[in-house]
């Protein structure tokens, strides 16, 4: 079997925008007919410049390659340049090629993916979604703790035991730096009044995004701690790690990151000096799905766990169901929401999602297949990157 052709799909996501105003897919065509999907993790250039550098790669490492050689496949593209390095550009392309080989192998094997990474150990997936805003709301849920809490109390209700706000403002070009008193109430405010609304039925994840030093980070964490969170996302940018370490050291909850970092390197230097127990890898950046693999294992040697961060599209979403499916060490995976509207209208077969779980399929590879025509019908037309960070000082 060889790969002899590639189509990149650049999407919309039509408003509300929850997961990111476009997503990047992949689809590689093999001489047997059998095809293969992935999903490209937000490299920090405008998606058409991102379909060329998809291109450049498959036409000198992926055409007229046999897609069952994934290692090889990585350690080429890893390498190409003299680089070998985790440049998150080049590891997010990886990652979607890396994903459409596996769905390919499935599928040549009638497996699931799992089932080829050790096999099923978990009947389903404990999920969690952001507190996200209804359409029509007049306030916000993420400025406002009394709709927040509202919002978290439906979730509960819908079925799930676990939601993830960031209370702590904008995340800006020139962070990290000291909250504000008033940043600082406001969060507490936060965590306190969600709380008090779901009691103990609902885990809370506390996240930010890298805005605080470490000194900051532990002043935060001390008004958090007495309503018991079951992690702190990010508490520090992810370029130093000696600070994420004096983060985890100084506080009683549990540090979760890992969503700007790729490769086994980076997550090892997480491990080394103890900065986490819970790794956020994202899988259209990270290096595919045995990259992801290798990494909760290195993990589960450490006693830490894995929570698949989840601000993308459902291929990248398929894709971590199947790494978490035969992760031992698995702990929640992030959702958008249920799993509804176009994020299943981009599917043939929407992802199952019942009573606060996620159902892994039964079918060979990722389980799931792109809607092509619907992806096709909703082109990515504006200029904003998909995230892009306050360009003043905070």
């Amino acid at each position: 079997m060889k790969i002899q052709g590639f189509k990149t799909y650049v999407v919309g996501n039509p408003p509300p925008h929850f997961g990111g105003p476009y997503w990047i897919f992949v689809k590689l065509n093999t001489d047997s007919n059998v095809t293969g999907f992935g999903e490209v993790y937000a490299p920090p250039f405008h998606p058409t410049v991102v379909e060329s550098m998809i291109a450049d790669v498959c036409e000198r490492h992926v055409i007229g390659e046999d897609p069952f050689k994934i290692e090889n496949l990585w350690r080429q593209v890893y390498s190409r340049g003299y680089t070998q390095r985790s440049d998150l550009s080049l590891m997010a392309i990886l990652s979607g090629l890396e994903t459409a080989c596996w769905d390919i192998v499935g599928k040549e094997l009638n497996k699931p993916i799992y089932e080829l990474l050790g096999g099923r150990v978990h009947e389903k997936l404990r999920s969690y979604t952001y507190i996200y805003p209804d359409g029509d709301q007049a306030d916000n849920v993420y400025t406002n703790p009394d709709l927040a809490a509202a919002k978290a109390l439906k979730y509960v209700e819908q079925g799930f035991t676990a939601v993830k706000f960031d209370p702590a403002g904008p995340y800006s070009a020139y962070d990290p730096r000291q909250l504000s008193l008033e940043a600082l109430e406001t969060a507490e405010k936060f965590i306190k009044t969600i709380r008090e609304a779901v009691g103990s039925r609902c885990d809370l994840l506390f996240g930010t995004h890298g805005q605080m030093t470490a000194s900051g980070a532990l002043r935060l964490s001390r008004r958090l701690a007495p309503y018991d969170p079951l992690w702190f996302e990010e508490p520090v940018p992810p370029e130093n790690v000696q600070e994420m370490a004096k983060v985890a050291r100084g506080s009683s909850i549990p540090i979760a990151t890992g969503e700007r970092l790729a490769s086994k390197y980076q997550f090892a230097g997480l491990l080394r000096e103890q900065a986490a127990s819970i790794l956020q890898m994202n899988l259209g950046r990270v290096g595919g799905i045995l990259e992801a693999k290798k990494i909760a294992g290195m993990a589960e040697a450490h006693y830490c766990q894995i929570a698949p961060h989840l601000y993308n599209g459902p291929i990248s979403g398929a894709a971590c169901i199947q790494l978490d499916a035969c992760t031992p060490n698995f702990l929640i995976q992030e959702s958008i929401e249920t799993w509804r509207g176009f994020q299943a209208d981009l599917l043939k077969k929407p992802i199952t999602w019942e009573n606060g779980y996620i159902i892994p399929p039964s079918e060979p590879g990722l389980g799931v297949e792109l809607n092509e025509a619907v992806a096709a019908e909703h082109p990515y037309t504006g200029e904003k990157l998909h995230l892009e960070m306050h360009p003043e000082p905070i």
